[in-house]
């Protein structure tokens, strides 16, 4: 059985039709790369694989759970595009506060840790709303990874990284990878997501234009 299973998704907003009869079988541990332009559905369909937007047709499973209605994946890292956080708090206080909304806790020490892994100083005062836009995308991504979750799902997570910072990004995935973390990510640019992942989904208009398998096997 896949781990995630999209069975004839379509959601239509306004009577636009955003996603069209998506089906996918992805598999547990393996990581999946989502192209396409803004405007593809790349970002519409994470949230429906979150929980986040209702079916107008079809289905996600997740784990054997279906999502939507008020149901969401369990332990599951996210980072939506332009996601934002409390503007006026440092970094290690938006993270210790998300922390304790979340079922799987870690300790302060750990927090501290992810925070300083991406680049950021965990002890500075320094409002997020003060932080340049690589910084903000660094903060967001370290609330992905708290708690090692089993799913990470990442929209556009390469958005204002240098490439140092890209690269870090890129053996932080493979790292999860080896756990047999299962990996979405979503990109417009193939370059920025293809040494992690196994297979990559083009999107165009809402549907799956075509699917390239990098890794079959491996």
């Amino acid at each position: 059985m896949s781990y995630i299973e999209i069975n004839h998704f379509t959601k239509i907003i306004k009577k636009n039709t955003i996603l069209s009869d998506i089906s996918l079988n992805l598999e547990k541990g393996r990581a999946y790369g989502f192209l396409g332009i803004n405007g593809s559905g790349k970002t519409m369909l994470f949230r429906s694989i979150c929980g986040l937007m209702n079916a107008t047709e079809g289905s996600i499973r997740v784990d054997s759970i279906t999502v939507g209605n008020g149901i969401h994946p369990k332990n599951t890292g996210l980072l939506l595009e332009n996601a934002d956080l409390w503007n006026e708090l440092s970094a290690f206080e938006n993270l210790n506060i998300l922390n304790t909304m979340s079922d799987k806790k870690i300790s302060k020490e750990e927090i501290k840790n992810i925070i300083a892994d991406f680049g950021l100083d965990p002890e500075s005062k320094k409002p997020f709303k003060s932080f340049s836009l690589g910084m903000k995308q660094k903060l967001r991504l370290a609330q992905a990874f708290m708690g090692e979750p089993e799913l990470l799902i990442l929209d556009e997570p390469t958005n204002a990284l240098d490439e140092e910072s890209k690269k870090h990004l890129t053996d932080r995935l493979l790292e999860e990878k080896k756990k047999g973390t299962t990996i979405l990510l979503a990109s417009h640019i193939k370059e920025d997501i293809q040494a992690v992942c196994d297979t990559i989904i083009c999107l165009k208009n809402g549907e799956i234009e075509k699917t390239e398998d990098i890794r079959k096997g491996e």
